[in-house]
């Protein structure tokens, strides 16, 4: 559990040591007066000053407005009386944590106008408490200017950080279920026909196997076959969904254009820490159509690979010094190049293609399902 100045240092941005400072303060402005009756007014103002202050916190709707103005008012009386002007301190820092935008601005408005109408007021009547604590005077008019706005926009920006994290836990979990219903689709087409067929051909056999062996004998190799062919789809269904590292697809990218004769270059580690296995998975397809396409079409006797790694990003570049994208092998190319951006438009990636003495395909990854991936992995 943590201690009560870990929870004010995370609420408040400052240790709690201060604000007992501020707590202590005001009864030292108001002992300072002479008169009894002052004192025991200016110690009512502080009581009835933090009893707003907390209940302002705890409320809602109206009631917010109605402490707040108590507030405002027991802050101007306390700088007018005996010249502490540092409530407007616990104000700022109130209205700084208002979530609605109109609320925030008025009440920041309301506040700015009373406490420099009400420390000029001072200065204009020469009160001698606010020329002895001059420059603290102005230091906290500087907080009170700063304060709200600051930690309005830093409240601001931990919602917002909040959402965004809600965002990517849901793009996560929608990423989940895709998966799983396209690993249903793909069963349902790969067995429930063939299972139904299996089914149906034992049933014929069963009735055959006593008037006519024959035809049962053909069935029964019917189902053997159908079997192997089932089995051989859900192979390979298996091994495309253990997708494809970087390395082994760009070792296999190597052997295809040795044995078309055609000088491959690597630069860049095929090793990306900060990709997720989907993002490498499609990168790893992106390549290998990218290397079809040259083999097939290019007429090319070199290719690259360049790979560039970022904090955001990985780009992965594949050129070569082939024909380029000719009108007549465009449509040849157009399946490719739609798949590749299909899948690169899954993960927010996106795709250039050059055409310029030889083609250049550019593959940008973002970096952003890495700790999504991580998560569903535990």
């Amino acid at each position: 559990m943590q201690n009560w100045s870990q929870v004010s240092r995370k609420n408040t941005g400052l240790s709690p040591y201060v604000w007992v400072v501020f707590y202590i303060l005001p009864f030292y402005f108001v002992f300072r007066s002479s008169s009894t009756h002052a004192i025991v007014i200016g110690i009512a103002m502080i009581i009835v000053y933090f009893v707003c202050y907390v209940l302002s916190f705890v409320s809602k709707g109206w009631l917010v407005y109605f402490w707040t103005s108590v507030q405002i008012a027991i802050s101007c009386a306390m700088s007018l009386t005996f010249g502490y002007v540092y409530f407007s301190l616990f104000l700022a820092f109130f209205i700084g944590n208002l979530k609605n935008r109109v609320v925030f601005f008025t009440l920041y408005t309301i506040h700015i106008v009373s406490t420099f109408a009400t420390v000029y007021y001072g200065f204009v009547i020469q009160n001698p408490v606010f020329l002895q604590q001059l420059p603290f005077v102005f230091l906290s008019l500087i907080a009170v200017i700063l304060l709200p706005i600051s930690t309005y926009n830093r409240n601001k920006e931990g919602r917002l950080q909040g959402q965004l994290e809600d965002a990517n836990k849901r793009i996560s979990e929608l990423v989940k279920l895709e998966e799983r219903q396209r690993i249903a689709r793909d069963l349902h087409d790969t067995l429930g026909q063939k299972l139904s067929l299996i089914g149906l051909k034992s049933e014929l056999a069963g009735k055959l196997i006593h008037t006519n062996a024959k035809q049962a004998a053909i069935e029964i190799h019917d189902i053997h076959q159908t079997a192997r062919t089932a089995l051989k789809e859900v192979r390979e269904m298996v091994m495309q969904m253990r997708g494809t590292k970087l390395e082994d697809e760009l070792y296999r990218v190597k052997q295809i254009l040795m044995a078309a004769q055609i000088e491959f270059t690597l630069t860049g580690d095929p090793r990306l820490a900060s990709t997720s296995l989907l993002g490498e998975n499609v990168i790893s397809m992106c390549i290998k159509e990218a290397v079809t396409n040259v083999v097939k079409h290019s007429r090319a006797t070199s290719c690259s690979i360049a790979i560039e790694p970022g904090t955001h990003e990985v780009v992965v570049t594949v050129r070569d010094n082939g024909i380029g994208i000719a009108d007549s092998i465009g449509c040849s190319r157009g399946n490719g190049i739609r798949g590749m951006k299909e899948r690169l438009e899954f993960v927010n990636g996106t795709l250039d293609l050059v055409s310029d003495q030889g083609t250049t395909v550019v593959l940008t990854v973002p970096n952003s399902y890495k700790q999504s991936d991580k998560e569903g992995s535990r």
